[in-house]
């Protein structure tokens, strides 16, 4: 990794949610289920990148909008696990979501409420907030689902008002802000986001069309970069491996062989891990390698746990990373 001092992961998480994840012998519908003892955890995209980022030794702040006595909850949640934080204050009672594991066939049921609109003046604190505090090279990772009604030009506007203190922004978002951000590529270079990450569902709506092979979805992201989308584009392959592309070159690393026991969070370690390492100085495939042996210990690890550092140390060597080349 470089020697320069490493730059810092701000997160950005607009529709935070306090995790509830618990245990039931079997769900039958009708009848009272007794659960068991129930795990509270800080959620939300952004959330749990710092959470990661933490664990890995990285120096992380994580803005969150938030609200009401779930909220100020919500708040003690990320002071236990000691995470640095910035409280955007809203109006809106934050949200609170819902797992519920059969411990019968192991299946696991998510139940995710709807989180509070935000105002156009909460949405200008975000952007000042995030502005007066990042410096140059940061990363700003905005990741998660949006509050309700919310513009689908917002992380486009977040990267222009980053651009400018060339403040480095990864974005993971759906809907309609990741097909406003695929179809309205930012004219100047400073305007793009330094990161967008697809996953494969993600991938083949935007491109219209499947993406079968490692090479269809070597294409579609390189056609990405191309058009200035962004600078560096990933996309997940599902238990396959992730593949980055940008302007040197595209590469795909292969995901170790885990037992899966859940799949909750690995998105977001994936983004974390790639993240901390870009941060550290690594390179591009060594950052997708760190990236995918993230998304693999998450898998392996229970409910909404955050897992182990070690654990993605040990996992590192048996991601293997290779350039993709097009014909």
């Amino acid at each position: 990794m470089s020697l320069d001092p490493p730059a810092a992961v701000l997160t950005l998480t607009l529709n935070p949610a306090l995790d509830l994840s618990t245990e039931t012998a079997k769900l039958v519908p009708g009848r009272k289920l007794r659960c068991g003892p129930p795990r509270l955890d800080p959620g939300g995209g952004g959330i749990n990148v710092s959470r990661m980022v933490t664990r890995l030794g990285g120096d992380t702040t994580a803005f969150v909008a938030l609200g009401g006595a779930t909220g100020m909850r919500l708040v003690a949640a990320l002071q236990a696990e000691r995470i640095s934080t910035r409280i955007i204050p809203i109006a809106g009672e934050t949200r609170t979501s819902l797992s519920v594991r059969d411990a019968a066939t192991g299946e696991q049921f998510r139940f995710m409420l709807p989180g509070p609109a935000l105002t156009q003046a909460e949405y200008d604190a975000t952007i000042a907030a995030l502005s007066e505090e990042a410096a140059t090279g940061d990363f700003v990772v905005i990741s998660g689902s949006q509050p309700t009604g919310a513009a689908p030009d917002f992380p486009a506007r977040l990267s222009r008002a980053l651009g400018d203190k060339r403040v480095r922004l990864v974005v993971d978002t759906s809907g309609a802000a990741l097909d406003h951000l695929v179809t309205h590529p930012a004219g100047e270079i400073a305007a793009r986001p330094e990161i967008l990450r697809f996953d494969h569902a993600e991938a083949e709506d935007a491109a219209g069309r499947a993406l079968p092979d490692l090479a269809d979805t070597a294409r579609f992201a390189a056609e990405l970069v191309a058009r200035g989308v962004a600078r560096r584009i990933v996309v997940g392959r599902q238990a396959e491996g992730n593949l980055l592309a940008d302007a040197d070159g595209i590469w795909f690393c292969r995901a170790a062989p885990v037992e899966v026991v859940s799949t909750i969070g690995a998105g977001d370690t994936f983004l974390a891990a790639l993240t901390y390492a870009l941060a550290m100085g690594d390179t591009a495939p060594e950052a997708l390698r760190w990236g995918t042996a993230g998304a693999c210990a998450a898998v392996a690890t229970p409910g909404t746990k955050t897992c182990d550092p070690e654990t993605v140390e040990a996992l590192r060597p048996r991601c293997t990373v290779a350039p993709v080349a097009l014909a």
